[in-house]
This record gives structure tokens, C-alpha cells and sequence, in this order.
């Protein structure tokens, strides 16, 4: 079973999002602090992150490069109101998978499964190809 975290400072729309994947094919986890968050990364336990705007006091744009740096597999969608454009290329450079606006209803839901389905299928393409290239 794959591991999805979901990050996330606000608890109300960490639950929410949780509440998408019940029931599902993934095992997922709730990070409520940046220790959290890290561990898992450098266990490599989640490989797919949804993760807030702002946690623990840190902004995505500081948290995202170190995510990266503990572990360059990861797989990180970016779920924030944040709709600045110059904000959004800089984070697309820090090499998130995908930008989702906070979900408010049935359709946001269904994006962000759809985004987390491809984003798990992307991460194993990825690892399927470093493997067979070795």
C-alpha cells in the first residue's frame, strides 16, 4: 500500500483532505509539524506529499528545496490559495508535481484525487526507469 502525507498547519483542512482518501488505496498519514513531515521524507515512508502554504512557520518556498534535498523522489503537490503568478513559477522551479487551490467542493475533491492517482503513477514510472537503467 502506498503512503500519501498530508501536511498541512490548519487542522480542519488536513481532516478534510483525509477524509478524501478514506476508504481508499492508500495508507495515509497527518503531519501536524515540520519533525513530522521530515521524518517521513527521510524514511521514505510517504512518497507522495500534499502540503500547505505555510507550516510550522515556514513558507512552501522554504520547505519545498529542503523536502527536495532529504529526498529528491518526492512527489509534492502544493495545495494553497496562493494565486500569485510570479510565487507559482518559482515553487514550478523547485520542481513541485502540481498547484491545487484549497478544495471547497465535490469537483476540488475529484482533482485532487486525480492529481494524487498521477502523481503516484508518476513516482513509480520514475523509479521503474532508474532501475532498468542500472
Amino acid at each position: 500500500m502506498q503512503t500519501l502525507q498530508i501536511a498541512d498547519r490548519d487542522k480542519e483542512t488536513r481532516r478534510h483532505i483525509v477524509g478524501f482518501f478514506s476508504g481508499s488505496e492508500y495508507r495515509v498519514i497527518e503531519a501536524d509539524s515540520m519533525g513530522i513531515v521530515l521524518r517521513n521524507v527521510l524514511k521514505k515512508e510517504a512518497k507522495v506529499i500534499l502540503l500547505g502554504s505555510e507550516f510550522d512557520g515556514l513558507s512552501a518556498m522554504e520547505i519545498i528545496p529542503l523536502l527536495k534535498r532529504c529526498n529528491q523522489n518526492l512527489t509534492i503537490i502544493l495545495i494553497s490559495n496562493v494565486e500569485s503568478p510570479n510565487l507559482i513559477r518559482r515553487l514550478r522551479k523547485e520542481r513541485i508535481f502540481y498547484h491545487a487551490l484549497k478544495p471547497v467542493d465535490g469537483d476540488d475533491r475529484a482533482e485532487i484525487r486525480q492529481v494524487v492517482q498521477c502523481a503516484f503513477h508518476n513516482s513509480t514510472d520514475k523509479r521503474a526507469s532508474k532501475n532498468s537503467s542500472t
